[in-house]
């Protein structure tokens, strides 16, 4: 039983606290170069985005960054509201602004991997429409391009628009700690486990086609680049902008469809768990045992059922196995009834999170054929 509590403890608990506790006392690592980066591309595909694609593109016009350096790739999956509008007023009047329209849904992958081919700068930032750049966001990310031996540089994700209902506190919680975490990864070993979506930048000469049937295309790019022997970073200083979403029907279906890809790019890489090396460390450290952990979780509970009787110990803790669970089925109705306990609200996320990583499984078992995505609803403004 203590085989399937212990990799749930060391992934969730005891690796990120010693990584991050690591990372502190040796320090920002110095690195070489500057950010004179020649050219870059901001790829940017979007559906149905009325909302915030103004916003977006004027946080990037905005960029104390040389807009003479940069061109701004737009692709728009057969909206059907007025973003198409939108962003053919910025390009008529930006020639940095080059807007590609999609007749047909083809989803966000097979976008970005069109966009590459069209894409003139050494630089790729990937991004998301509803991701809010600040004035320095470009060349916080760029100025590692300037040491050869870097690949990627992801962002620094803060949320905006919590409420105490809901999911969004425990959820800006959960992406606080994994943006330390990646950092602290990224500063000891340059080994960042998987980029925030939202925005990082890779080297044009790295970027690798996702395939299209994949559903999660950052974490994919990000380990074609670390199998090639490059570093993967995290920059504290890159800060964007995210609404986080608050319904947790919404954020289940998003995780379990994320979940899925995770698996579909374990079978990919799973080669690499036998290299023995840093890589492959850090991969089964931070994302493996995660992906697993609600199968280690599910085994805890049957093995408490049946062997409860044989110690005291087995005895308490089904009891508080149970109380878990309870707790969770209490605040499902106390969401719905409008009342709001934070404890209980954290607990529910975390076993929200670990019933999509289980429904994702079986998802990827099943197969994918298609990565077309449809919006989760967020805190927009």
């Amino acid at each position: 039983m203590w085989s399937f509590i212990a990799p749930v403890m060391y992934t969730y608990f005891l690796y990120p606290l010693i990584t991050i506790r690591l990372a502190k006392r040796k320090g920002l690592k110095k690195r070489k170069g500057s950010s004179n980066i020649t050219n870059t591309s901001i790829l940017i595909a979007a559906y149905n985005e009325e909302l915030v694609i103004e916003s977006k593109i004027k946080s990037i016009l905005a960029s104390k960054y040389p807009t003479d350096q940069i061109e701004i790739l737009i692709g728009t999956d057969n909206c059907t509201d007025n973003t198409d509008n939108i962003i053919q007023e910025y390009a008529e009047k930006y020639k940095i602004i080059r807007h590609v329209k999609f007749s047909e849904r083809s989803g966000k992958i097979k976008i970005i991997n069109s966009l590459f081919e069209i894409a003139k700068g050494e630089v790729l930032v990937l991004t998301d429409a509803n991701v809010i750049f600040t004035e320095h966001t470009l060349d916080s990310l760029l100025k590692h391009f300037g040491d050869s031996k870097v690949g990627l540089v992801d962002s620094n994700m803060k949320n905006f628009g919590m409420k105490s209902t809901g999911i969004s506190i425990p959820e800006k919680t959960y992406i606080s700690i994994e943006g330390k975490l990646k950092y602290a990864e990224g500063n000891l070993w340059g080994t960042m486990m998987g980029p925030f979506g939202g925005c990082f930048a890779v080297r044009k000469s790295l970027f690798s086609k996702v395939p299209d049937n994949f559903l999660v295309d950052d974490f994919f790019i990000n380990m074609k680049v670390l199998e090639n022997g490059y570093s993967c970073l995290n920059e504290p200083n890159a800060i964007v902008y995210e609404d986080v979403s608050n319904n947790l029907r919404a954020e289940f279906i998003r995780k379990s469809r994320i979940s899925a890809g995770n698996f579909q790019n374990l079978a990919h890489f799973f080669n690499l768990l036998f290299k023995f090396n840093r890589l492959s460390f850090v991969f089964i450290s931070h994302k493996i045992l995660r992906w697993l952990s609600p199968f280690f979780i599910l085994a805890v509970g049957v093995l408490l059922f049946l062997l409860y009787e044989e110690s005291l110990l087995n005895a308490m803790l089904l009891i508080s196995y149970t109380a878990c669970l309870g707790i969770v089925a209490i605040d499902l109705i106390f969401i719905k009834l409008g009342i709001h306990i934070k404890p209980f609200r954290y607990l529910t996320h975390f076993a929200a999170m670990n019933a999509a990583l289980f429904i994702g499984f079986f998802k990827f078992l099943r197969g994918s054929k298609s990565s077309v995505w449809k919006r989760t609803e967020r805190l927009q403004a």
